[in-house]
């Protein structure tokens, strides 16, 4: 019994917890199976890697020093950060490699890594919940390891790996190869450093002062990512904004259509209503394929002929077009020599 409770503790909040990261990608949803690849390479590949590498070098550091409070301290500062970062961004990394046209901005960078770093947050939980709280203190250290590693630093993972999604995000972003490799190293290196600052802290601030002192420290930055986040989404709203105007324009979708695409509130609304009138499937299909239009028309505009990204920006174009008719815009033909960054 003490196991399962341990495991639906940290389980069933972490859910939620992905919920809310999936809420928070308001116009451009990722492929839900991508999503629930990451999560699982998390939970298995990632947390069962680590917990191998780690208890390995740790057991080394030991012969080498002798010491548990070396090897606590070494493990937690600097073998963990670097394994469990590693082996999470691992994730984020294949999605950008095998997946690449589903890795398109900031936001993405940030949703897949901290999908991934949820599942490795809920076999870490379970097994801290279960060995340090129920068999050093029965329920009641069950009760209390679930508050902090739930309440207190449920979203550390996330916000570590995060960083590690920035950095590809930012590699997605640019087509020289030297920023690429020097973006992605970089945001690895962050997620590092800010894991190893929590653990390092974790060490030496002890009692109840330490436990808030720490947690002060921890959700300080969680509100600058909170922060970073918004300032991202505001970033797609405006993206959308510049690059669907000339489809509106050149009566490819409605002004209403558009002004609805702008904006997450009304994309809600236009969706609880299609979902009344039997028209949700069509509605979400139709917002969904607006935002990645505004995506491949920035893309080409960056990058030019990157991968397809013509023919592809052209398949958008399509679509978006079809659907808006379907939802009520004007018939009107798409000529097939077309500017890819011209709605006419």
């Amino acid at each position: 019994m003490p196991v399962l409770v341990s495991i639906l503790i940290s389980v069933v909040p972490t859910f939620f917890f992905a919920l809310i990261i999936y809420w928070i990608d308001r116009y451009e949803k990722e492929p839900v199976k991508l999503l629930l690849g990451v999560f699982v390479w998390g939970a298995l590949v990632a947390a069962g890697g680590a917990f191998i590498i780690n208890t390995v070098l740790g057991v080394g550091v030991y012969l080498v020093t002798g010491s548990e409070n070396l090897t606590d301290l070494f493990t937690g500062s600097i073998i963990a950060p670097l394994v469990e970062e590693g082996l999470k961004g691992l994730a984020v990394l294949i999605v950008f490699i095998f997946a690449y046209k589903e890795f398109d901005t900031l936001l993405d960078g940030i949703v897949y890594a901290g999908i991934a770093a949820l599942g490795f947050a809920a076999v870490e939980n379970a097994y801290y919940i279960y060995n340090y709280g129920w068999l050093e203190n029965g329920w009641r250290g069950i009760r209390q390891l679930a508050f902090i590693r739930i309440i207190l630093v449920g979203w550390q993972h996330p916000y570590y790996t995060a960083f590690t999604g920035i950095g590809l995000a930012l590699a997605r972003r640019t087509p020289n190869w030297f920023l690429k490799i020097l973006s992605a190293l970089g945001g690895y290196a962050v997620a590092v450093f800010t894991h190893s600052l929590h653990n390092t802290l974790a060490h030496f601030l002890n009692g109840l002062g330490g436990l808030v002192l720490g947690s002060l420290v921890d959700w300080a930055q969680i509100f600058l990512m909170m922060g970073f986040i918004a300032f991202v989404v505001y970033l797609d709203k405006k993206r959308i904004m510049v690059y669907l105007k000339d489809e509106m324009e050149n009566g490819y979708i409605t002004p209403q259509q558009y002004q609805i695409a702008c904006s997450a509130v009304r994309q809600t609304g236009a969706r609880f209503h299609a979902l009344l009138h039997g028209k949700y499937r069509l509605t979400n299909r139709f917002y969904q394929a607006c935002a990645e239009l505004a995506q491949k028309k920035e893309q080409w505009e960056k990058f030019g002929e990157e991968r397809g990204n013509a023919e592809a920006l052209k398949a958008h174009q399509m679509e978006v077009h079809r659907l808006a008719q379907q939802l009520g815009a004007p018939p009107r033909a798409i000529e097939a020599d077309s500017s890819p960054l011209n709605g006419s």
